[in-house]
């Protein structure tokens, strides 16, 4: 079942890289007490989420959190290390909150799997924003195809809020 506006963000435990290594972190601890926009893309270093859709996110981060927002996090279903460098090469400079759900844990409690077995992928994570107030999912945009990018950039957002 996937998640809808007005559901609860399941309390999971994913990870995140921090200068100290990659450190685990609850999504209670993301989304606790805060309005927080949160994107989701196939794989960090893809094509779509590398050109276009975390850059868009990097640029337009203080626009976005002057419409309120506590938090910008950017999840995939990679491990720590992928997120840490991939934040790091594009600039995310602690701006965005890269969390990293290797298990696809997070990612299946959603129901936002995609499995992309057969293109060697595994199961991935579908491409979609949502907006959550203190854990409340208030917004959701889900992409009609991994690739495409039309209504989870952060231009959509940035009208959203």
């Amino acid at each position: 079942m996937t998640i809808q506006v007005g559901d609860k963000i399941p309390n999971i435990t994913i990870a995140t890289m921090t200068s100290e290594g990659p450190s685990d972190i609850t999504t209670d601890e993301v989304f606790g007490g805060k309005k927080v926009v949160m994107f989701a893309l196939p794989g960090a270093f893809t094509p779509t989420c590398t050109a276009s859709h975390l850059p868009g996110y990097v640029v337009k981060h203080e626009e976005i959190k002057a419409k309120g927002v506590d938090a910008i996090a950017c999840l995939s279903v990679n491990d720590p290390f992928v997120m840490g460098a991939w934040g790091e090469s594009q600039n995310t400079d602690g701006n965005i909150l890269l969390l990293a759900d290797g298990s696809c844990s997070l990612t299946q409690a959603l129901g936002m799997e995609l499995d992309l077995t057969e293109r060697g992928l595994g199961v991935r994570s579908q491409r979609y924003v949502l907006i959550a107030e203190d854990g409340v999912v208030t917004h959701l945009n889900l992409e009609p195809s991994p690739g495409e990018l039309s209504n989870s950039d952060a231009d959509t957002v940035l009208g959203m809020l």
